[in-house]
């Protein structure tokens, strides 16, 4: 059944309800912002994100989170992204370090709202970083956090929902701005290392932050070292044993990939020690296990009666759940004062990052590179996989990524200080080098199956093979001979001119009407130069197996113009409003975007904001989707054509287990997209129940249409069904001469062969179009509270809740949008939380520090109904200063060492949802000199 988004009065009634003790509460002073620890009464004016109008209060017409840097030492984190992951705005799911399958494995992603890693903006203080220079998944761009050093960072800003009308193309779920330290003075070093208490993942920091300050200059500077060792599946038991089907049933565990195995037809062969080829189980077993001791027998369904192929237990062993990393960050800010109306400033901001990883597709040949026609048996193919042991040890991926962001610029007064202006240049880069070892193709059809001897008639080469080269043990020298290097590379760039000017335009009975003007001017670029032997459309001898990359690149210049109020309209209420043009220019025909937005707050007694806000937005064709060439994977797929075609039901258990098979899939970019729209809303009610404890609640709704995508695999192909059988799932006609069957039908080719008598799917091709509508909706919860407990000093509590109530989408904008946020479709929990406890003395700083995360329906509900069950994380960080200038401390991450939901019903590696971590627990000591 799915789950109805909450109409907007049941929402107004559930705020009401909230406000019924406000509203009976006597009025107090009203506490304008929260600080890490504690709320203050009077601020300087600030500029918060989501506006450029700077104020005194924080807290406006929209929720904004600030995370300080106390904050991510407090929660026990090293980097920005880790902290940044517990945030319960983070309701979708990113991929992570246990994907080592070439999509963006090393990218540090964020997904407010579940709208995808795209589909927020990350500013650096205010200004737009060049996106991680590698495709994510194939899917678009977006920014990667792994060059941000904690070092750096004094607070980090986070507006969840739609803020085009200030910043323009994809802030659409959010804006996450970092903002640097600046006038420090002094310098801290601090010293960080640890491990994991399960093995693997040893860790060293090094952070040295430092200032300087003049009577009109001020100068700041951080160098952060971050090394950290990797950790692979062996050091997790994310073995094969951990597979649900073998745990199910491990005396008859069933390969997913096989060891070594050759079938000439539909029969299965192994060598005798005479030299003949048999098809009996003893066979089998005798060349298993003279190929490698540690192959054992595996059944190749769960419907086989015996035997029938050898596989590795250990096969997953070496690959990472958690990278290498081997990061050099460095900062530097200062500011000169001209005079008392002028001051210039620069900051820089520059990384060098040599990662690593392992993936189990190093050692892995499968059987497009041995099916070939041998003279005596035929049609044949074959697979082999290696184990680390049989070829030298681990084989490593490795990420040579170099980042850097420069900011400069002037900022002054007019009009006796009336007014602010701002003028600055931004030029931000991205590049990476990627090396991998991959097999080559020919290489691997000329050792085992020796030279050509002519052409089928059905196109397949006539080589002879050596099948007692097949099931022989491998070596160091052989992997090199069959293998090659494979170097990649990609440089995102993002270049900015801005002005701004700010202040009062005059008077109102209520107060000054504050405005706020921005003009923009702004380059984009990326490119991708994959090794060309990796391309779809590469013919050359030296094709590598079993990788296909994305190549392409080109740039967009944009213009922008924007202008925004903020207008007292009683003095317990004020309006903003805000507008902005952008003018761009790029392959597509997208030409411009207008964007609004719109907020109220009213203050009816000194500590209770009401607030609301609705804001329109937009993003830009993602660069890679209009200029990336041809790239290829090698999806799993249940063939609905082939179930429906034999009687089983789609999308039935039994269509999973007949015809669920691994495929060849395309897809191209498309120049002729337009610009996503989206539509965000948000009303709350910030309550500060005394001055020292503080409540909120905010619902929020963001829509978004003519959202960019691939349609799924699974609609291509029940399309394709519906045409090639005449009628759809229900019975009812389709037309198969319709223009609609012809494109479904060219997009999924199907080579009949002896190797392939059913017709199954041997590539299929697919682009990105303007096709869905994606809608959710929500509530935001924050509580903080502090009390002073005298002589045994201050106590702090805080915690955040989201609840996502809906989460719609349709394929496309004419369908009836369907409601998957209990589904597995989602791919996210629906609910996040976060919460802290911490007492401070002069000497003693402690912090109790949990996240959880919300259940998520099981893999494969027709298997096993339910759900997992949430997941619930403790982090503890204890320090005491000894001395005025040393302070000692110890900080554990996942305390009671809790492991990924059980989730039986998913086989695919690593055996659970590839949001969660299977690092356990970690250990820190902490050591800090302040001088």
């Amino acid at each position: 059944m799915s789950c109805q988004s909450v109409p907007l009065p049941s929402v107004l009634r559930l705020l009401g309800v909230a406000l019924l003790p406000a509203l009976s509460t006597p009025a107090i002073v009203h506490a304008q912002a929260p600080t890490a620890d504690t709320r203050v009464s009077t601020l300087d004016q600030v500029q918060v994100t989501g506006s450029r109008i700077a104020r005194t209060d924080i807290e406006g017409p929209a929720p904004v989170t600030v995370i300080t840097a106390e904050d991510i030492r407090k929660q026990g984190f090293s980097t920005v992204w880790e902290s940044l992951g517990t945030l319960t705005q983070f309701t979708g799911n990113t991929l992570n370090e246990t994907d080592q399958t070439g999509n963006s494995p090393n990218g540090q992603f964020m997904n407010l709202r579940g709208l995808g890693p795209g589909y927020q903006l990350i500013l650096l203080n205010g200004q737009r970083l060049a996106d991680y220079p590698q495709p994510y998944g194939s899917n678009g761009t977006a920014v990667s956090l792994g060059s941000i050093p904690a070092a750096a960072i004094e607070r980090i800003e986070v507006m969840s929902g739609g803020a085009s009308a200030i910043y323009g193309s994809d802030a659409v779920a959010g804006v996450v701005n970092i903002i640097t330290r600046e006038n420090f003075s002094g310098d801290t070093i601090r010293l960080r290392a640890g491990t994991t208490t399960q093995g693997g993942g040893d860790t060293g920091l090094f952070q040295w932050t430092g200032g300087r300050t003049g009577d009109s200059w001020s100068l700041t500077y951080a160098l952060e070292r971050l090394d950290r060792e990797e950790i692979v599946a062996a050091q997790r038991d994310l073995t094969y044993r951990a597979h649900p089907q073998y745990r199910s049933n491990p005396a008859r565990p069933t390969a997913s990939i096989s060891g070594v195995y050759l079938r000439a037809g539909q029969t299965y062969l192994w060598p005798t020690d005479a030299g003949a080829l048999s098809s009996t189980e003893q066979a089998m077993r005798d060349a298993c296990a003279a190929t490698n001791p540690d192959f054992v027998p595996f059944h190749s369904a769960a419907s086989v009666a015996t035997p029938n192929r050898c596989g590795a237990l250990d096969y997953y062993n070496a690959r990472s759940i958690q990278n290498a990393y081997g990061k050099t960050s460095a900062y530097v800010s200062g500011s000169v004062d001209f005079s008392d109306r002028l001051t210039g400033y620069a900051q820089l901001l520059g990384s060098d990052a040599h990662d690593k990883s392992s993936s189990q597709t190093h050692y892995y040949i499968g059987e497009g590179p041995f099916t070939v026609r041998d003279p005596e048996l035929g049609l044949v193919t074959a697979q082999r996989i290696f184990l680390p042991g049989e070829v030298g040890g681990t084989k490593y991926i490795e990420y040579d990524e170099r980042a850097w962001s420069i900011n400069a610029g002037l900022r002054g007064t007019l009009a006796d200080g009336r007014f602010d202006w701002d003028v600055s240049l931004t030029s931000s880069r991205f590049e990476i080098t990627t090396t991998r070892p991959r097999f080559l193709t020919r290489a691997v059809r000329d050792y085992y199956m020796g030279p050509v001897l002519g052409i089928a008639p059905d196109g397949n080469e006539i080589r002879e093979f050596h099948t007692d080269r097949l099931f022989a043990p491998g070596s160091a020298a052989l992997y090199d001979r069959l293998t090659t290097t494979v170097v990649s590379d990609g440089v995102s760039k993002s270049d900015q001119a801005q002005f701004v000017f700010s202040g009062p335009l005059f008077d109102l009975p209520a107060g000054p009407l504050q405005m706020a003007a921005v003009v923009e001017a702004a380059q984009q670029d990326y490119s991708l130069t994959p090794d060309p032997r990796t391309t779809v459309d590469y013919t050359g001898p030296d094709r590598v197996y079993n990788l296909t990359s994305t190549p392409g690149g080109g740039p967009r210049d944009r213009f922008a113009l924007g202008l925004e109020f903020r207008v007292p309209v009683f003095d317990s209420l004020d309006a903003t409003l805000a507008g902005r043009y952008d003018k761009y220019d790029d392959i597509t025909s997208v030409d411009d975007a207008v964007t609004w937005q719109a907020g109220l707050e009213w203050r009816p007694f000194r500590n209770l904001l009401l607030r609301g806000a609705h804001a329109t937005s937009f993003r830009a064709p993602d660069l890679l989707w209009i200029y990336a060439g041809t790239t290829g994977s090698n999806p799993f797929v249940d063939d609905e054509y082939l179930c429906r075609l034999n009687g089983i039901a789609a999308e039935s258990p039994e269509c999973n287990a007949a015809f669920n098979y691994q495929t060849f899939l395309t897809q191209s970019s498309n120049p002729l997209l337009e610009e996503e729209t989206g539509t965000s809303t948000t009303l709350g009610v910030v309550w500060d129940v005394r001055p020292n404890l503080s409540a909120s609640l905010d619902w929020y709704r963001i829509e978004l249409e003519g959202r960019v995508q691939a349609l799924s695999n699974s609609y291509y192909l029940e399309q394709e069904a519906n045409c090639r059988l005449g009628q759809d799932r229900t019975g009812a006609a389709v037309d198969t001469t319709s223009q609609a069957c012809r494109f479904y039908a060219g997009a999924v080719e199907r080579v009949v062969s002896d190797l392939n008598p059913d017709g199954r799917i041997t590539r299929f091709a697919t682009y990105p179009i303007n096709a869905s509508l994606m809608r959710t909706e929500g509530l935001d919860a924050a509580l903080r509270y502090g009390v002073d407990l005298g002589g045994w000093g201050d106590l702090n509590l805080q915690a955040g809740y989201t609840h996502v109530l809906a989460f719609e989408i349709a394929e496309f904008g004419d369908e009836a949008p369907r409601d998957v946020r209990s589904t597995v479709e989602y791919n996210s929990q629906r609910s996040r939380a976060n919460w802290r406890a911490s007492w401070s003395t002069d000497a003693w700083n402690t912090s109790l520090y949990g996240y959880r995360y919300g259940s998520r329906p099981n893999y494969n509900g027709n298997v096993l109904p339910g759900r997992t069950s949430g997941y619930v994380i403790w982090n503890a960080d204890v320090s005491r200063r000894i001395t005025d200038d040393v302070t000692l401390g110890i900080s554990v991450l996942n305390l009671l060492d809790e492991m990924p939901p059980r989730d039986d019903s998913h086989t695919a590696w690593p055996y659970f949802a590839s949001s969660y971590s299977a690092i356990g627990r970690q250990v820190f000591a902490n050591i800090t000199f302040d001088f």
